[in-house]
């Protein structure tokens, strides 16, 4: 049987204020959707461990995340990127991050916002996700696209209903609960 997230984050200092905090709670504001979506495809290879190191890096390189922001990089701000020793520097993922930018600016354009978009294509399964993801943006694999929408409270699992943490974001009646009573 794997091993849950909850089993290796609970009391993990490291691991366990992502855990309690952030993991699996909805989130509204489209710059945080941002940088979810920005961690999760860095992490692609690499341990969550070493995204979290290196995640208020990551905020400060990435202009707080600010969508606007890094879809405007040029080629010296993608240099600077690739020499910044405090995030990964990966030519793809740093690629990835200004493309999806400049499409979230697009999708920002045509539906009001980033979680607006994803709200209107809600619910649907994994693979409607990754396929629209895949369609959409860059460096969006299955894994990537199924850790961000559990992670943003889009997709169940990000707790065990015996987790503390999983009451606390029932509570907040996350998208993947009002599916489950569209359901119903």
């Amino acid at each position: 049987m794997a091993k849950h997230y909850c089993d290796v984050s609970i009391g993990d200092p490291l691991h366990g204020p992502y855990h309690d905090q952030e993991y699996g709670f909805p989130i509204e504001d489209d710059n945080e959707l941002f940088a979810r979506l920005v961690l999760e495809i860095n992490q692609a290879g690499l341990s969550w461990a070493t995204i979290l190191n290196k995640k208020d890096n990551f905020m400060s390189a990435y202009d707080n995340f600010d969508i606007a922001t890094v879809a405007a990089y040029d080629e010296g701000a993608c240099t600077r990127l690739l020499a910044d020793e405090g995030i990964i520097r990966n030519r793809l993922k740093v690629n990835a991050a200004i493309h999806n930018a400049s499409c979230i600016l697009d999708i920002q354009s045509a539906e009001g916002s980033f979680k607006t978009w994803l709200d209107r294509r809600h619910p649907n399964e994994l693979d409607f996700w990754v396929k629209l993801f895949r369609a959409t943006f860059k460096f969006t694999g299955s894994e990537i696209v199924r850790e961000f929408l559990v992670s943003t409270g889009y997709l169940p699992d990000a707790h065990r209903p015996d987790c503390p943490v999983y009451t606390k974001i029932v509570a907040l009646n996350p998208p993947w609960m009002q599916a489950q009573q569209q359901r119903l």
